[in-house]
């Protein structure tokens, strides 16, 4: 049988995950021409970004729970 995903022990924070998939495909995306693949590594920059703010006001302390 295969590893799940939750087996593998994690080194670095989900936020600096991001931030580097982030980087990485924004560069990347800044190397290409106007396309699809382009257009694609740009979304998924916007998707990494929104992450972490999500990601940041979920772990933030003044958040309360539903009522």
């Amino acid at each position: 049988m295969g590893r799940r995903q939750n087996d593998i022990k994690r080194t670095e924070s989900l936020k600096q995950r991001l931030t580097d998939d982030a980087r990485r495909s924004r560069d990347e995306a800044h190397l290409l021409p106007p396309g699809q693949h382009r257009e694609r590594l740009l979304r998924r920059v916007r998707q990494d970004e929104t992450a972490i703010e999500i990601e940041a006001w979920l772990n933030s302390p003044g958040l309360r729970a539903p009522t």
